[in-house]
Order: structure tokens, then sequence, then C-alpha cells
């Protein structure tokens, strides 16, 4: 009789929880992630609708005779174009891509397109993760888009290397959309952390553009690499499919994350035989992702964030209609970090390389007529630069000692330019984490002239008895 008598008590707690979850998914827009950032400038988000341009012209056939020309062209000199690896080229191991020479902005680009519906092989990248199945430097990525990294690098290491060494004041960009921008984060990843391999290129002139960018790495690394690596969101766009259907696919393993359905031979299988309670799978994932607290989800070493440096485009406003004139916002932010989905009937166009390229000119542009009416001189142009990659490195030091003091799993501060004396601790996790990835390929190196980029990534674990990769012994004391 008790029990009977307590079912109306739980079927109201039940209702309340519900109320609270569609109140909050009701209230909660993307542009509240981003309130409390500053302001980007034309310098910093320059690059990014010209290498959404040159993202879009991976989907061409023949860059001569483009079918799908954005308006003003894709700004690309076909004669400054080396290479086009198209899906028969890579296999299926990668997405398409292209490397391209751009002596105009002292640039060599490798552009990724995004997610390939058509495509099973891109299916398989995507699904090829668990929670915590890859660690890499020091913390975890998404193992499918390593591996895909890593045949990228196998394939045009000498290129790069060739391009790097004729142009020594040339940057070196990464740049991807959706899937594609999974990879470019992990390309910059593994650059870093092997330079000899490319010539011993300086960290500085390494960099990446995740358009729309996929969660890929876990939060210490996608902090830590904040210098390197930047992630451009249109309002929710930051891990949302192009639609309902990419949905499916695209996060599906993220969803499954725990075990809610068996695991079957193929992806595609697991695809299909979880169609039929997808809306109770987004139901359950959306309300895990608004109830669980934040500190919480912070201290899971194995979550998976966007990488590095973020860039906010708002150009929608909670109840209003229609578009306005967008905003970039931009920071480095550890807590607050565009952790909850946002349901919104946009999704498809905020994920779409498209609309990206289109609403970043348009802020670009509102940037350069407000700097045309200040009529800031070149002189002060050079200054404000110099400020602004200060205030980058203050920002970036900052993150890195918030996400300390937030207690997330294997962050460190950087060693203190001034000398404090609570800073030794700090130091010796710096440099460890650092030379972790390092220590165990040093000699072999050394001894063969040519060793592939997934030999290296490889040789930081060893398999156990049950086949799983597992950290070798003389890492396991940094993670």
């Amino acid at each position: 009789m008790s029990i009977i008598c307590g079912l109306p008590l739980l079927e109201c707690i039940y209702c309340l929880a519900c109320a609270r979850w569609a109140w909050n998914r009701c209230l909660h827009t993307a542009g509240h992630d981003s309130v409390t950032w500053g302001l980007a400038t034309a310098e910093e988000f320059e690059p990014v609708p010209r290498l959404c341009r040159y993202i879009l012209a991976v989907y061409e056939d023949n860059i001569r005779h483009p079918l799908w020309e954005p308006p003003g062209g894709y700004g690309i000199n076909p004669d400054w174009l080396i290479l086009r690896k198209t899906y028969k080229d890579t296999r299926g191991r990668a997405p398409s891509y292209i490397l391209y020479l751009d002596h105009e902005h002292t640039d060599i680009v490798l552009a990724i397109r995004g997610l390939n519906l058509a495509k099973e092989s891109d299916y398989q990248v995507l699904l090829d993760n668990q929670l915590g199945k890859r660690k890499f430097d020091g913390g975890y990525v998404h193992n499918g888009l390593l591996k895909a990294a890593g045949w990228v690098l196998d394939a045009e290491c000498e290129v790069l290397k060739e391009l790097v060494e004729e142009h020594p004041n040339y940057t070196l960009t990464f740049a991807g959309h959706s899937l594609g921008s999974g990879v470019a984060a992990m390309l910059a990843l593994v650059v870093v952390q092997h330079q000899d391999k490319l010539g011993n290129i300086d960290r500085s002139r390494i960099r990446c553009y995740a358009i729309a960018p996929a969660r890929c790495m876990s939060l210490n690394l996608a902090v830590r690499y904040a210098d390197v690596i930047n992630s451009v969101v249109l309002q929710a766009s930051y891990f949302s499919p192009p639609s309902m259907l990419g949905l499916v696919f695209c996060q599906l393993r993220y969803i499954l994350s725990d075990d809610f359905l068996p695991r079957t031979a193929t992806p595609l299988e697991d695809i299909f035989k979880s169609l039929f309670c997808l809306p109770c799978l987004l139901c359950l994932r959306c309300m895990k992702d608004t109830c669980i607290p934040e500190e919480k989800m912070l201290k899971d070493p194995r979550r998976l964030y966007a990488p590095g440096r973020l860039y906010h485009i708002v150009e929608r406003k909670p109840f209003r209609c229609g578009r306005f004139p967008p905003v970039v916002k931009t920071a480095v932010p550890v807590d607050g970090r565009f952790e909850h989905i946002v349901l919104s009937c946009n999704a498809t166009s905020d994920h779409a390389i498209i609309w990206i390229e289109r609403e970043s000119q348009r802020a670009m542009d509102l940037m350069l007529e407000k700097d045309r009416i200040m009529e800031i001189p070149a002189k002060q142009r050079m200054e404000r630069q110099e400020t602004l990659t200060k205030e980058h490195k203050q920002e970036y030091k900052a993150a890195l000692q918030r996400a300390v003091s937030l207690s997330v799993p294997h962050a460190y501060s950087p060693p203190s330019e001034y000398g404090t004396f609570d800073e030794s601790e700090d130091v010796e996790k710096y440099n460890s984490c650092k030379l972790s990835s390092e220590s165990s390929v040093g000699s072999s190196v050394k001894s063969k002239s040519k060793v592939s980029w997934n030999e290296l990534i490889e040789r930081l674990f060893d398999r156990d008895e049950s086949g799983n990769m597992v950290l070798k012994k003389s890492h396991r004391d940094d993670w």
C-alpha cells in the first residue's frame, strides 16, 4: 500500500525534472556560453573566411572550372595548388583534402573537407572511439581521428617538409570542417609533438583552424594547445552535424558511450540497429548534459572537448526573430566550454560550411568597416598586433592556471617567467608532460632515417594479452 501511495510522488518528481530540463533547453542558447568573452579583432579573425573558402574548394572536382563557387570565388590560384587527394586516393583512411601554397598570405595550407554522408569510411573514422580508448601527450584524444591524421602525415610528410624548408617564413596551417576539423586538430597535435620530422619547424609557425569543430581531445589538451589550435563556432555548430541524419551518424558513439546498446560487427549495423530508439537516446543525452553538474564533468579525464581557442560567431539572440549583424567573441575557456547540447531548428545551417563562410565574411567586413571609420594608422596597427599577441599569451596562461584551480585531471600551469617560489612542482609536471611522447622515440628516430607517423604514435603504447592498447610502463607515471 505504501508503495502505491509513493507512486504519485515519484511521478511528480519525474515531471518536475522533465520540466526543469525543458525550461533549460528552451532558455539556453549558444550565446549564453560566450556572454563574458571579449571581442575578436580583424587581425586575428582574418584567416577564418579565407580558410573556409579553401575548404569549400576541396569539394570541387576541377578548381579551374568550379561548379559551386561562392560569391567572390574561392580566392585560390590554380597554379599554386600543390596536390588534391580524393577518397579514391586516401582509400577511405581520411577525408579528401588539398595542399595549397598561398604565396599571397605566406601560408602553406592543408585543407580537409567535412563529413560525407555517402561514405561509410567517414563513419568508420568517427565511430572508431570509446571513452578513454586513446591516450596522447598526457590526455585523451579521438582514436579514429588520430589514425586518420597519421595516415595523412605518412602520405604528405616529405612534401610538407620540402615546402617548410623552401619557405622558412611561411606558416603551416591545417584547416578542416566538421569531421575534417578533428583530423586537422590531430595533425597539429602530432606535428607539434614531432617538429623534427618537418625540418624542426618552430611551434609558432604551426596553426590549426577547426571549423564547426568535433569533440576530439580532453580538456587539458584543449587548453594546452590553445596557442596553436583555433576553433570556429557559428552560434551552436560546435559538434552538431549538418543534419538530423548526420546527428545519428556523427554522435552515435558518443551518445552510446555508456553502453546503452550492445555492439555489433560493423558500424552501419550499429547505426541502423539504434535508429528505433534515437529520440530516447537524444533525450537521455541532453538530460545528462543538463542535469550533471559541470564540476563533475570537468573531473572526467576521458571526456572530449572542442579544441584550442574558441571563436564564437553570434548572429541570433533569444526571443528575437531573424539574423542580426554577426559579432565574433573569443576566449580560451575552461569551464563553460560549450558543454551542453543546444536543441535548435537552425542546427543544419549553423553547421554548414557554406553558411559559416558567409557569416564569417560578414563579420570580417564589419570589423574592417569599423577600422576604416576609426582610421587607424599603420604604425598603430602594428602596435595593436603586438598588444594582441601579449593578451593572447596572458589569456592562454590564465586558462592553464584556471584548469589547475578547477582540478582538471592532468592539467598543469606553465612555469612563471618571474620565478615564484611555489612553481617547482608545476615545472616538473610541465617538463614531464612535454617530453613524455618524445622520450620513447628519441633513440629510435636517430637510428632509423624514415619512420612512419603511425609508428611514432604507436610507440607510446603496447598491447596487452587481450590485444588492447595500453601505455608503456615508462610513461604511466605521467598520466
